[in-house]
């Protein structure tokens, strides 16, 4: 498979499932990620790493979330990030990213995601990380992929017994979560998984 590198001047990727839309997340789209980021932000932010306060918050600060925009344009012209919104009748409803894109040897990328609380529970992210699967695989050439999940962290480990992705086990003290230096449960696929599995999961989720 022909390898397609985004450039400068080609526009930006949309992905689109049965359900969602994702594309990279755009200035225009600050006033209604601000707001669904701040709606949740009980319910996001126990899962992620702590901002840190030198630094604007992209969810109060219009030019900080101008500049994120910017810069994930940036790492995704050089390929080493693929970060998309995930749209939900045309309005924002939580992002699912690859980062961490490594050549070379390893050709892998790490998935990661959140969803409004108000649409959780009903498989939208697992529509969303199934697009960006076959986007890693299909598009990127990439081998591998992998989720890491704090172990309590349910819902988002719901996700991938939906997709039955593989569990590789815990690595301890993985990632520094809400100031904590926390356990992740592993899941990956690799490219020769994918083959097997396209047609199931396009059938179910694409």
């Amino acid at each position: 498979m022909a390898l397609r590198h985004p450039s400068r001047s080609s526009p930006p990727i949309r992905l689109a499932g049965k359900r969602i839309t994702m594309r990279p997340l755009a200035a225009s789209d600050f006033r209604t990620w601000s707001e669904v980021r701040t709606r949740n932000a009980d319910w996001l932010t126990v899962w992620e790493p702590l901002r840190q306060s030198a630094i604007p918050d992209p969810t109060t600060d219009r030019s900080a979330f101008t500049s994120r925009c910017v810069q994930r344009d940036r790492d995704r012209v050089n390929g080493v990030a693929y970060q998309f919104g995930l749209f939900i009748d045309q309005q924002v409803a939580g992002e699912v990213n690859l980062n961490n894109v490594v050549r070379g040897a390893m050709q892998s990328g790490t998935i990661g995601y959140w969803i409004d609380q108000r649409h959780a529970g009903q498989a939208y992210t697992a529509e969303g990380v199934g697009l960006l699967m076959q986007f890693a695989f299909e598009q990127l050439g990439l081998h591998r992929v992998e989720i890491c999940i704090v172990p309590r962290n349910t819902n988002s480990r719901r996700v991938m017994e939906k997709l039955d992705i593989r569990n590789e086990g815990v690595a301890l003290r993985y990632l520094e979560i809400n100031g904590v230096w926390e356990d992740h449960i592993r899941y990956a696929m690799t490219v020769e998984e994918w083959t097997i599995r396209r047609e199931e999961i396009a059938v179910t989720w694409l």
